[in-house]
């Protein structure tokens, strides 16, 4: 009876009020999606689940393992280096969190320190100097050796002068989101700016003024790779303006329809957003990404509006203004050309090149830019012209007594 009258009552609101109530609680679960951001520190590891395990508040902490001759000591994700009566030697610094893996069989997590002296040591693998590998348990030492509650070093063993596995054992952090390795999304499609292996990077895990873009930029286009065995799970994305006016945001692109992203063929997800409000403070745009069994992607994205600007549907509709107004005038042009060669050929009976229209003002332009009968000429060239005119239209009686002269003495001797 109740779910029938909820029936009815969702049936008799109007169609603005159920869009409402949609956006409301679309809204309601972007703000209560948590993130899978980076932790703060490299010192952080991925189980065997892709959980987050996140050891920041063990950096630095003291372990020291005392030998016959000589002592082991850690210092979590800092250093490790053996102590004796000739002094300290240091088997590698831990400063990349790809050297913090998860591990297998009793073991957890695997960290890997690299860099260490080199003395004797100068052929070493990838000549990285001494090196420590150190196997983490979560728990306790398996002979029980541990005593107090923050763990202890188990067992060292030296492979050579150059390498030894140490085996700590300590009370691991609780696991943490579950993030989708392997997952990308950057400015570049060979880069991860934004997300790196399913974990926002700082930055972008929330809004940041320094992080912003400019007013000019009304477009951005991020790049997103996926393992190609999980690319399925990929869902389209979502976005949440905040304020929710002033900020207008359209996505586009192959990303934007959830198209499978992989390493070869990256998606892309055109952000396009115009600034219709000016604001003090940034406008806020949340990308959230579902990805079907694992934690969603979700990042910030920040947009400075200093001023109000033009829709593009404004610059767009100039455009059509001017097309039209092009192509009335070529085919005015064109009918003005095709009626006046008609006329000129049957009223004035001009055949030809002759019978176009405006030939005839462009035949005085030609000639007067090429100079024809206004050139300058000297005095005595006119007076020539003159003579010789007035010698072809009636020769001078002088000028035929030479000619009879000249014939009679011609040959004589």
């Amino acid at each position: 009876m109740m779910q029938s009258q909820r029936h009815l009552l969702v049936e008799s609101l109007p169609c603005s009020c159920i869009v409402i109530i949609v956006t409301v609680v679309v809204a309601q679960v972007l703000v209560g999606v948590s993130s899978v951001a980076v932790p703060s520190s490299n010192c952080y590891a991925l189980d065997n689940s892709s959980r987050i395990v996140d050891f920041s508040s063990w950096i630095g902490h003291f372990f020291e393992y005392e030998g016959k001759d000589t002592d082991v000591v850690i210092r979590f994700c800092k250093d490790v280096e053996t102590r004796s009566q000739t002094g300290y030697v240091d088997f590698g610094q831990f400063n990349n969190f790809n050297h913090f893996v998860a591990g297998s069989g009793g073991v957890d997590f695997v960290q890997g320190y690299y860099n260490g002296d080199l003395l004797n040591c100068e052929q070493s693998y990838d000549k990285l100097g001494r090196t420590a590998q150190v196997n983490i348990i979560c728990g306790s030492c398996s002979n029980g050796q541990c005593k107090g509650e923050l763990g202890c070093i188990c067992n060292v063993t030296q492979e050579s002068s150059c390498s030894i596995f140490v085996e700590l054992a300590i009370p691991c952090e609780k696991p943490g989101p579950r993030a989708f390795e392997g997952f990308t999304v950057g400015f570049h499609p060979r880069s991860w700016e934004i997300v790196y292996n399913g974990m926002t990077q700082l930055g972008y895990e929330k809004s940041h003024h320094e992080f912003s873009f400019a007013t000019e930029q009304t477009q951005v286009t991020l790049y997103m790779t996926a393992i190609a065995s999980l690319s399925t799970l990929v869902r389209k994305p979502m976005i949440q303006i905040l304020p929710e006016k002033g900020l207008k945001v359209t996505l586009s692109g192959s990303g934007a329809t959830g198209s499978p992203p992989t390493t070869l063929t990256p998606t892309l997800l055109n952000v396009e957003w115009t600034c219709q409000e000016a604001r003090d403070t940034p406008y806020e745009v949340n990308v959230t990404i579902p990805i079907e069994g694992y934690e969603p992607i979700q990042f910030f994205l920040t947009k400075i509006c200093e001023h109000r600007q033009d829709q593009k549907g404004d610059s767009t509709r100039g455009w059509a203004i001017f097309g039209i107004i092009s192509c009335i005038f070529i085919v005015t042009s064109t009918l003005f050309c095709v009626g006046g060669f008609i006329y000129k050929t049957r009223m004035e009976r001009l055949h030809g090149i002759d019978a176009l229209p405006g030939m005839t003002y462009l035949t005085a332009c030609l000639e007067t830019a090429s100079g024809v009968g206004n050139g300058y000429s000297r005095p005595e060239e006119n007076a020539s012209g003159y003579a010789s005119e007035a010698s072809w239209e009636q020769p001078s009686a002088t000028a035929q007594g030479t000619r009879k002269q000249s014939t009679r003495n011609y040959g004589s001797i």
